[in-house]
């Protein structure tokens, strides 16, 4: 038995490699949450077979964990948990959430995947690795690939989602895809350049696939990391092509003068490229391309550039406040809610700043992100080693780690990258130690011989952790995508299905929290009525409101909670004193979000609307002035309280201030749908028709098939004078949306049509 699992444990340890091809439907966050639980699945198995291996006397190769080196992984997981311990939630920092699947757990299982390959691995399980994952990242490319091809085919492959947005692939994000496929292109060159005939052929092909997959992905930390990382490369060749390229391509490139003058070449046709994309920067802004546009857009005045500098700044500045023990792992959407400003940052919620530096900074403090910089510079450092001894990966590890280094300056790191930088740097220490004479694969003669019931007891003791860790997750999670399915069909058999999930006692309650907010305030709440609304609304009350207990310290929920209690159906009282208790905590928790102000304004215009005398609804209307007035002072620069402002003094007759809050929001106008459909509310009540016609053309340019809108824009075309372009948006929807136009007659009659 010993010998069985001795010889398939290193291929356990490749394992991992695999897990980007795996996504599947039938759960929430598909292409995320199965590589999570099966990564944590694996950890536990190879412990277990590791443990094993140990108490039955295997030999392993202790004496490299002499190198101090070998120390950093370890180091870092220990100030993980030290940070944590003392942080916000150590069981949040413990376990994560669905959607990214990061936290101690994962953490810890990629650090136990490093130690467990670095005792055991000799010296070709660096190439194995390179191989396998040369394999499995050309799959994901042309996946991309085949993805990119039904997006502008319009045809829907088998086995293929659909993209919605940016491509994802087998990943499920395009900054993931781009990270993991950054790393991946260096491993694929890396064994191309030590194979033979047709298989260097073939492995070249799958590398300029993982390239135009990066492409494709357009995802600018990753080309910018790439773009870097070969230009330096380049330099250095052009002058010094005495590397360990010579060695590993002495038969593509040749060796000495044709390699500087291949990099020459190169590089002359880099800087060129360069100085056309920069001449031609504004017109490719507009490319149809989205890859060369987002590229081409890249400028500090660029929005979603901007958002992140803002968001860099002040994340920075709130972790400056613990700097030494951080704030625990997963607790980055904390400090993002204290910086959060509408109108500098694009995105409503936010779990990572997009700096992987910054995120181990913020959880870890000082220490945790020098350990995270040494883990990367580790790599570099033996890569650099090995090219001095002129081995053929050193010179690709090098250039792996700087990738990596880079790319994650601008992104943020998941399992598979992190995984990989594991076991590259696992992999290249036991191929270096195999290098060296002195200890050239001879494993430790340290072994702990017991009885084989105690490994057996031992390994089955590990084994039994798959229950908790991967087997009831992942049924809560199931349970969770199969409840949705009767979201509205059936709302008691829905409910039935959640609390079913939720008695499984998991960390998925968090994410049930949140799909129970959007299910009911997004759909069952306009789409029920009736006993079966009341069921949707008391479940999702129900379980914000333990949410909202056992995580004081997320906004979203309380946000959430408080918008759930606002959007009450008729057969419910509203708890009023609940509600301001709970806005209370969510404006703490999140001053500049825009969602509780409006609620506790709401608060006062429903009243004024069940009013039945003028005058007291005038007044309750005037009450639901105060909090939007406070929002709007502490978000001077945002244009959506002052057009919402501008409407409540038009609905009392104070006209003169309308116009003033509108003017000002005008200014302060800097596009986006949401804002304009609550600029409309007063411009069409003040019969400002211009203002009208460009609110509802904006509005039209971001929803090119919101054919309502289209059809008030025609309205107001003729109101404004412009009877031609009434017309032709007027034929326009006959043909694309027929029997449209028809539901105006009176319309019609006045344009003549």
């Amino acid at each position: 038995m010993r010998k069985h699992i001795g010889r398939w444990f290193t291929w356990l340890l490749l394992a991992p490699a695999l897990l980007p091809l795996v996504y599947g439907g039938g759960l929430v966050y598909p292409f995320v949450a199965p590589k999570t639980l099966l990564f944590r699945a694996l950890g536990i198995i190879v412990l277990a077979a590791f443990a094993y291996l140990a108490f039955s006397g295997h030999e392993f190769y202790w004496n490299r964990l002499r190198r101090k080196i070998t120390w950093i992984p370890a180091a870092l997981l220990l100030v993980a948990y030290a940070t944590s311990l003392i942080g916000i939630d150590f069981y949040h920092s413990f376990w994560s959430v669905y959607d990214r699947g990061d936290g101690l757990l994962t953490l810890t299982v990629a650090v136990l995947f490093f130690y467990a390959t670095l005792l055991a691995a000799d010296q070709t399980f660096l190439g194995r690795l390179f191989k396998l994952v040369a394999w499995i990242a050309s799959a994901v490319a042309a996946y991309v690939v085949a993805q990119w091809l039904g997006e502008i085919s319009g045809i829907n492959f088998t086995l293929v989602a659909e993209a919605h947005g940016r491509l994802g692939g087998t990943l499920g994000n395009a900054a993931f895809l781009a990270g993991y496929l950054g790393m991946a292109l260096w491993a694929t060159l890396a064994i191309a350049a030590e194979s033979r005939g047709s298989w260097r052929k073939v492995y070249y092909t799958g590398a300029a696939l993982q390239f135009v997959a990066i492409v494709l992905a357009a995802t600018r930390g990753t080309l910018l990391a790439l773009l870097v990382v070969g230009f330096f490369t380049l330099l250095f060749l052009a002058w010094n092509p005495s590397t360990s390229f010579d060695k590993a391509q002495d038969k593509s490139l040749g060796a000495g003068g044709r390699t500087r003058s291949y990099a020459r070449f190169g590089l002359a046709g880099l800087l060129v490229f360069a100085g056309l994309f920069f001449a031609f920067r504004m017109p490719l802004q507009q490319a149809p391309f989205e890859p060369v546009r987002r590229v081409a857009s890249i400028s500090l005045s660029d929005a979603t550039v901007s958002s992140r500098l803002f968001v860099w700044q002040h994340v920075f500045g709130e972790a400056m406040k613990r700097p030494f023990t951080g704030y625990g792992a997963e607790h980055i959407e904390g400090i993002f809610d204290r910086v959060y400003d509408p109108s500098a940052i694009l995105e409503q919620w936010f779990d990572r700043s997009h700096n992987a530096f910054l995120d181990y900074f913020v959880q870890f403090g000082i220490l945790g992100a020098l350990l995270y910089a040494g883990l990367i510079a580790a790599l570099g450092y033996v890569g650099v080693a090995l090219s001095r001894r002129r081995e053929p990966f050193g010179v690709y590890l090098l250039l792996l780690s700087g990738t990596y280094a880079i790319q994650n300056f601008f992104v943020f790191d998941t399992a598979m990258t992190l995984w990989f930088l594991l076991a590259t740097l696992a992999g290249a220490l036991a191929y270096a130690s195999a290098q060296d004479t002195a200890s050239k694969a001879i494993p430790s003669t340290i072994r702990f011989r017991t009885q084989p019931l105690i490994a057996y007891g031992v390994a089955g003791a590990i084994l039994v952790l798959l229950y908790p860790v991967a087997i009831q997750p992942l049924r809560a999670n199931l349970l969770l995508a199969g409840g949705y399915d009767y979201r509205v069909t059936d709302v008691n058999r829905a409910v039935s299905v959640f609390r079913a999930g939720l008695s499984l006692n998991t960390y998925a309650d968090i994410e049930y929290g949140y799909q129970a907010y959007s299910m009911y305030t997004e759909e069952q709440q306009t789409t029920l009525v009736g006993t079966q609304r009341v069921a949707a609304y008391k479940y999702a009350l129900d379980l914000l409101s333990n949410n909202y207990e056992r995580y004081p310290y997320d906004a979203r929920t309380a946000v959430y909670l408080a918008h759930v209690l606002d959007s009450a159906p008729p057969e419910e009282t509203i708890d009023e004193a609940f509600l301001r208790f709970v806005l209370t905590r969510a404006i703490e928790l999140s001053p500049k979000r825009a969602q509780p102000w409006y609620i506790l304004s709401n608060i006062a215009l429903r009243k004024g609307d069940q009013s039945k005398s003028a005058t007291e609804r005038n007044q309750y209307y005037r009450e639901a002035f105060a909090p939007l007035e406070e929002y709007a002072a502490k978000v001077p620069g945002l244009a959506e309280p002052r057009f919402i402002i501008a409407s409540l003094y038009f609905v009392v007759g104070d006209k003169v201030s309308a116009k003033r809050w509108a003017d000002e929001g005008l200014r302060l106008y800097k596009g986006g749908t949401d804002v304009a459909r609550k600029a409309l509310r007063y411009y069409i009540a003040a019969e400002d028709w211009p203002n009208v016609r460009r609110f509802l053309s904006d509005i039209v340019t971001d929803n090119p098939t919101d054919y309502p809108t289209l059809y008030d824009l025609a309205k107001a075309e003729l109101l404004t004078g412009n009877r031609d372009r009434a017309l032709e948006i007027v034929r326009e929807l006959r043909i694309k949306s027929p029997g449209l136009v028809e539901t105006d007659p009176v319309f019609l009659k006045s344009l003549g049509a």
